[in-house]
């Protein structure tokens, strides 16, 4: 009899009695006694004993007539069907031997566990649930916190008649999985008491872009429900694959807190419960550094294991919990990543707005599409009459409940939600445009008629008013492409650094810290220096962004190093190369604090900006803390692949001042493999390139700084724009001779700038003068590799 079967004894082998989710479970309870990680024990109810009870109350064929009618186009007919065979499941009765079946098995986990009402929870495991091929996104249900015998036999019930949630015969029939292909067994697990530590989900493969070389977590306090729902926008750690194997580095290159307003917790009557986080909850990470690191060397081991499994690369899907009695890591479960891991289209497509149009609201994007379409408004699934196929769905958040909906909608915009939310999983798999996490969608979009949804301009979403124009570029990637020069990107946001590696490229030509300093730390970095003791004003705004980091130094330190490592690491071994921070003064005044130590300057374009400030008494603190970022993400985080350019830089002494300080904190050209590039953006860079040689290993030619000063254009007066223009012959001989100078002076040199995209004759003007390499802006690389004849 194989009734009922306990993990240990659950695979992939017997996958047809157990189910996706219990096969998953057995083989997890297999790798944990190899790997040493805690899981949660328990048993599976099996499709045998499904199969049983069906035929107990002779319901083979009421099920599969009533089935077989079913159009899944018409949502109400199928809402109605769907609860007619919920009830019937539901009101139907175990066999006494079944009764006692349970029971006993239960009383039996109840004693491994020194429990006799041991809390558990019961999970639905379908038997096409959680394969490689297919993914039901929470299709069946799961109850939590289940406690005593009558309840368990309750919720076993209800996890059969999930069966025919709405949401799951529209998708098998979608699908085309037929009706005897579909059964179910169910899982009865030990609860982890993440009710009072925190739980979430992880991926060892970004779920958004396919990018494979770091473990994305995913937390919140209280049970993992709510992350995997999208109840909350969840705080977010992403970690280095490569630096989690090397004991020694600090493989952390994203830690984001998330909106955590509320958590689920164990409800004293049974049952689990929401309520509102407190303020130290709200305020911080719900996973600690020690802990993310061990949880994310699980999770790629775990890949390892899959990959093995499945006999091809194969990424998975993790949900976790630590227990916050033992605080131990528990894996709930794990199952195959089923998007990313069968796709081999080897077409890189890139969506590209064309136009911009009011920005209604924003939140994380999911994809990277753009798409348009009339906003419908919904405030629950009751409302599906009013929708209309290529609708754009707005709600509060999406359940499985949805699905029937969202499969006819154009877009999906929610106010709830983080990159694992329902909605986001769904919307993956259905190829859908969504941007989930608003917050407040269905408020300032409920008079709006039409949106374009952008989900292409990385990892935040932008929902525009009116239907704007875009483009759609296509190239086929292949292995073989080869380019006559080195093609290099400019990144300067760090949050779209995984998708833009995809792009074919030889590294980052150009990664600005201003980016990252204006929207990562948003403090004057000789504000935190001074914090505490600065102004009380400034004092209470730096709190509000710090909170509990003491140090203001250290929270610049390490907030640059993550930013800039998370670069590094994307395009990792190629070069990244490292501008250090380009601000004018006008710009540093924007910062928290900037106002205190920034002056009024009547032309900051070329005042006190790049170079001039690194060895200046005024901001040599704030230089100090760059080099001190640069140096962790160097040395702490292994991104050996860093190399550090100097901007604005008006004469060779200049140049040697700053490669000294440079050196005093701990940057020491040819140490450690340290290489020191030098924008080429000032006529002098140019006329002296001989002198600028012996101190550095490549340049940067800075297309717009070289061509305006050049001319004497100012950039940004719109009276002289026609006077920019890059066949200018100054301009031209400008470039060939830096090229010229600096190759014979064995200086590497490349140019980094729009032009190379937006003129095939420029491109090939810098290929003839024997340019090492271009570096363009992501957006403009596929129209750039066309240019360069591809």
């Amino acid at each position: 009899m194989s009734e009922i079967i306990w993990f240990k004894d659950c695979s992939y082998k017997n996958k047809n009695l157990v189910g996706g989710k219990c096969c998953s479970l057995g083989e997890l309870y297999k790798l944990s006694k190899k790997m040493l990680f805690s899981i949660a024990d328990g048993f599976a109810i099996t499709t045998e004993f499904y199969d049983n009870f069906i035929t107990y109350n002779n319901l083979e064929t009421i099920i599969s007539e009533t089935i077989e009618n079913i159009d899944v186009e018409n949502v109400g007919i199928l809402e109605e069907k769907s609860k007619y065979l919920k009830n019937l499941i539901t009101s139907s009765e175990f066999s006494i031997l079944h009764k006692e079946l349970i029971i006993m098995n239960y009383k039996e986990l109840c004693n491994l566990y020194s429990n006799e009402n041991l809390e558990v929870a019961i999970r639905s495991s379908a038997l096409a649930e959680d394969l490689p091929n297919a993914s039901f996104a929470g299709q069946q249900d799961t109850y939590l916190n289940i406690r005593g015998f009558d309840d368990v036999l309750v919720s076993v019930k209800r996890c059969f008649a999930s069966l025919f949630n709405s949401r799951a015969i529209s998708y098998r029939k979608t699908h085309n999985i037929k009706i005897g292909e579909v059964k179910i067994s169910v899982a009865v697990q030990k609860m982890v008491r993440s009710d009072i530590g925190s739980a979430g989900v992880a991926f060892s493969i970004d779920p958004e872009t396919g990018y494979n070389k770091a473990v994305i977590i995913n937390s919140s306090f209280g049970l993992g429900e709510l992350v995997v729902s999208g109840g909350v926008k969840p705080d977010e750690i992403i970690l280095d694959k490569r630096l989690l194997k090397d004991i020694e580095a600090d493989p952390i290159i994203t830690k984001k807190k998330g909106d955590k307003q509320t958590k689920i917790i164990y409800d004293e009557n049974g049952g689990v419960k929401e309520v509102e986080t407190n303020h130290n909850e709200r305020f911080n990470i719900s996973i600690a550094n020690n802990q993310s690191i061990s949880l994310g060397r699980y999770i790629l081991r775990l890949e390892e294991c899959y990959s093995k499994m499945f006999n091809k690369q194969m990424g998975v899907d993790v949900e976790w919990a630590i227990d916050g009695i033992d605080q131990n890591i528990y894996i709930i479960q794990t199952r195959p990543e089923t998007v990313h891991s069968n796709n081999e289209n080897l077409e890189l497509t890139k969506y590209i707005l064309r136009e911009k149009g009011k920005i209604l609201t924003t939140g994380v994007s999911v994809g990277d599409k753009i798409s348009t379409g009339k906003i419908k408004v919904l405030e629950n699934i009751s409302d599906f009459e009013l929708f209309e196929k290529g609708d754009v769905l707005v709600t509060d958040m999406t359940t499985p409940d949805w699905e029937p909906i969202m499969k006819i909608a154009s877009g999906i915009i929610t106010n709830k939600g983080g990159r694992t939310c329902h909605a986001a999983i769904v919307a993956r798999e259905l190829a859908l445009n969504a941007i989930v996490g608003t917050g407040n969608c269905t408020e300032t979009l409920k008079d709006v008629k039409e949106v374009t949804m952008s989900c292409a301009e990385g990892e935040q979403g932008f929902v525009y008013e009116g239907i704007l124009s875009y483009e759609i570029d296509r190239i086929q990637i292949s292995n073989n492409l080869k380019l006559p020069i080195k093609l290099m990107l400019n990144v300067g946001n760090p949050e779209n650094s995984f998708n833009s590696s995809i792009i074919p490229n030889s590294g980052v030509g150009l990664a600005r810290l201003e980016f990252i300093i204006s929207n990562y730390i948003k403090i004057h970095p000789i504000a935190l220096c001074d914090y505490p003791k600065i102004r009380n004003d400034v004092r209470e705004k730096i709190y509000e962004i710090i909170g509990s980091h003491d140090n203001g130094t250290w929270y610049f330190i390490k907030r640059l190093a993550r930013g800039i490592s998370k670069i590094a690491s994307a395009f990792y071994p190629n070069d990244v190369i490292v501008r250090l921070s380009d601000f004018k003064s006008n710009e540093y005044k924007n910062l928290i604090g900037g106002d205190i130590y920034e002056p009024n300057e009547e032309n900051p374009m070329i005042g006190w900006r790049g170079a001039s400030r690194y060895y200046s008494s005024e901001y040599q603190k704030g230089f100090e803390l760059e080099c001190e970022a640069i140096k962790y993400a160097r040395e702490e985080m292994k991104m050996t692949n860093i190399i550090v350019m100097i901007p604005f830089c008006r004469t060779p002494e200049e140049c040697k001042l700053v490669i000294q300080k440079m050196e005093s904190y701990g940057l020491k050209r040819g140490e450690n493999g340290l290489q020191i590039y030098l924008m080429c953006e000032i006529p002098s860079n140019v006329i002296e390139a001989a002198e600028f040689s012996p101190m550095i290993d490549g340049v940067s030619i800075g297309g717009n700084d070289l061509l305006q000063l050049t001319l004497g254009v100012d950039r940004d007066s719109d009276k002289i724009t026609h006077l920019s223009n890059d066949e200018n012959l100054s301009y031209r001989r400008m470039i060939s001779m830096a090229i010229k100078v600096y190759k014979e002076n064995g200086v590497k040199i490349g140019f980094c700038g729009q032009q190379p995209s937006d003129s095939i004759e420029f491109c090939n003007f810098l290929i003839n003068e024997k340019i090492d390499s271009i570096s363009v802006t992501p957006d403009s690389a596929l129209k750039t590799i066309k240019n360069l004849g591809v």
